[in-house]
């Protein structure tokens, strides 16, 4: 298993909903109003010009879906090629 983490603008989150929901996800957490600093960077994460707060869509999923997961994000950042907008993921262990 994988864990999914996709970063973006706040204002966002209906076009990401949307994107995720159309390509079938319904399984998901967010996390509301998350802000942070990148310091090489500082145009983003609620420190420069993107006003407000970020989400974070966190998803786990078997690797095989990964590929596909991601390219819901490419066509996100073709669509709003001007925000900001992160995706990560790692190896995921269910402890309990």
């Amino acid at each position: 298993m994988k864990m999914f983490l996709f970063c973006y603008p706040d204002f966002l989150d209906d076009a990401v909903s949307s994107e995720f929901k159309q390509a079938g996800y319904g399984s998901y957490m967010k996390l509301h109003s998350a802000t942070g600093k990148d310091e090489p960077y500082d145009a983003k994460q609620g420190t420069h010009h993107i006003a407000g707060k970020l989400r974070a869509l966190f998803i786990y999923m078997p690797a095989e879906m990964i590929p596909r997961t991601l390219d819901i994000v490419q066509k996100l950042k073709g669509k709003f090629p001007d925000q900001d907008m992160r995706a990560f993921t790692w190896m995921l262990e269910e402890c309990c």
